[in-house]
């Protein structure tokens, strides 16, 4: 049965939503890098508190909410917005989110050998609650726009598994000048690593937040999940373990990850029931 997209953002919408996202983000971090040694003195020191490097974070989020009130109006935005309130997952991929992701941490960390370095045994609760409630509101806001968003239309023209490995690719892609510009928690990475991450874990997300009917919930705990500063430093071998996930992942759901009827394609949600 065709699927009537009449009161929803238009498929060509994402490519103006890549566009937006990039531009906002790549514009700000352009600025820092052209500005060279007179950055600091401009701007101030660039670092993950810094009001211009959170624009940057929260551009997929401004992007997707720009072109959906355009469409839809208040009223549309608030639909949008109200997938938010989906909170209904099963229990497999609960038990993902709050122990699966945790573990790929501990376990790459084990192999790199710094397992009790993790901040969860070395820090104090009072030092740890400010940083997690900052990565609450960082990182996961970005949802709002590349699950949010450009996975539903991506995928009204191709298949789950395809629509979370091109969407992990340009997701990763996006963060590429965090690791140019010094101060920025990205500037002490590899970047290859990152990429293969950043594509695995689309791919891991994406069954996930079908089953979840589209929920941005899911998607921003998922994401907290992979910025939780609890979880001790595993890189790079945290990278393949994700990749191994990734590949168990689709073979579990390879009923659902090659076809597109079960897949969310609806931006602009007709009805929401938490």
């Amino acid at each position: 049965m065709a699927r009537s997209f009449a009161d929803d953002v238009r498929s060509v919408s994402v490519f103006i939503f890549f566009a937006l996202a990039f531009g906002i983000a790549w514009g700000i971090f352009a600025t820092f890098i052209l500005a060279g040694d007179r950055a600091p003195e401009i701007f101030g020191e660039i670092s993950a508190t810094h009001p211009l490097f959170m624009l940057a974070v929260y551009a997929p989020a401004i992007s997707a909410l720009v072109i959906v009130a355009a469409t839809g109006g208040g009223r549309g935005a608030v639909r949008y917005l109200s997938r938010l309130t989906l909170w209904r997952l099963s229990w497999p991929w609960v038990a993902l989110v709050l122990l699966g992701l945790p573990a790929i941490y501990f376990i790459g960390s084990v192999i790199k050998g710094n397992a009790g370095e993790a901040p969860l045994f070395t820090e104090t609760l009072a030092t740890l609650l400010p940083i997690i409630a900052f990565m609450l509101i960082l990182g996961p806001v970005e949802e709002i726009g590349w699950r949010g968003f450009a996975l539903p239309v991506m995928q009204r023209h191709m298949a789950p598994l395809w629509a979370g490995l091109i969407l992990g690719l340009i997701w990763g892609v996006w963060h590429l000048p965090a690791f140019l510009l010094s101060g920025t928690p990205q500037s002490a990475w590899s970047f290859t690593p990152f990429l293969i991450g950043a594509v695995s874990v689309s791919v891991i997300l994406t069954p996930l937040f079908n089953s979840a009917r589209g929920s941005i919930l899911w998607a921003a705990l998922f994401h907290f999940q992979l910025n939780n500063p609890l979880w001790p430093d595993a890189q790079p071998y945290d990278t393949w373990i994700f990749a191994a996930a990734a590949v168990l992942v689709v073979w579990i759901n390879r009923a659902t990850m090659f076809r597109r009827d079960q897949a969310v394609t609806r931006v602009i949600p007709e009805a929401v029931s938490a």
